[in-house]
């Protein structure tokens, strides 16, 4: 088997398990453990290494980037409650914050190269991810990159990094900053115009008005936000809403790819 995938949640190891039957992420195997009960010797073997693997959003993410399921590999998406503005907001004091428990298996195995992303509104725990590899001897190269950059219909605003044990990358990536910053700076402009002129085909889309942070996004005509009738919906929705975004990680994979090399 090529891809070893961790995800603690039942539901989302379900649905990985489905999508590994109909090809459409790369075959491997999923373990439902804490990512605390993995030791480094369970993941001999494996080419690639999913880690808070969610739904396979970064299986599919490479994928679309053209990253062979053979080639090596590692990605993981902590979670992001202990950094949310939404919640208790309690950071590293925070139980769910695993990126120590990562690191330790990124040192015992040391793969290359590691991908990951955090929301964008937590720098300090970038650093701490940039200090750790780093100490570890992995140069690293990180990005802001918004979903709506790479074609969403959600704002999603993610850092994005990767870490390679090969000198140089991370200078050599970080001059693709020029190309973000464009397309965030038209996407802002974008959204700001948008409520008071609509631009979208009504029969396209309905604007929807979030009581969590008072922004107005758009939405599919027809999508009812509070479905009735569908079973285990608030699964779905919650496997939905912690996945990885595979467009902005299929782009910042590419630009990482023109750096170490295709």
């Amino acid at each position: 088997m090529t891809a070893y995938y961790n995800e603690f949640d039942a539901y989302a190891a379900g649905w990985l398990r489905n999508l590994i039957n109909e090809r459409l992420i790369a075959d491997g195997e999923v373990d439902t453990r804490s990512i605390v009960d993995v030791r480094p010797a369970d993941l001999a073997g494996f080419d690639q290494c999913h880690f808070f693997a969610g739904i396979g959003g970064w299986s599919l993410a490479l994928r679309g980037a053209r990253w062979p399921d053979a080639r090596p590999v590692w990605t993981g998406s902590c979670p992001c409650r202990p950094f949310s503005l939404i919640g208790k907001q309690a950071g590293y004091a925070d139980p769910r914050h695993l990126w120590p428990t990562w690191a330790q298996l990124i040192r015992e195995r040391r793969p290359a190269p590691v991908f990951g992303e955090q929301l964008a509104t937590a720098p300090r725990w970038l650093r701490l991810v940039r200090g750790d590899l780093e100490a570890l001897g992995y140069a690293v190269g990180s990005l802001p990159v918004e979903a709506a950059c790479a074609g969403a219909e959600q704002l999603r605003d993610r850092y994005w990094f990767v870490g390679l044990l090969v000198n140089g990358i991370e200078q050599r990536l970080e001059g693709h900053t020029g190309h973000v910053d464009q397309a965030r700076a038209q996407s802002q402009a974008a959204r700001s115009i948008a409520p008071a002129s609509v631009q979208f085909r009504s029969d396209q889309f309905d604007l929807a008005h979030c009581r969590i942070d008072g922004k107005v996004r758009r939405v599919k005509s027809g999508l009812r936000l509070v479905p009735d009738g569908i079973p285990a919906r608030v699964d779905k929705l919650r496997a939905l809403g912690n996945a990885v975004d595979p467009r902005p990680a299929c782009a910042f994979i590419r630009a990482a790819m023109q750096c170490i090399g295709s």
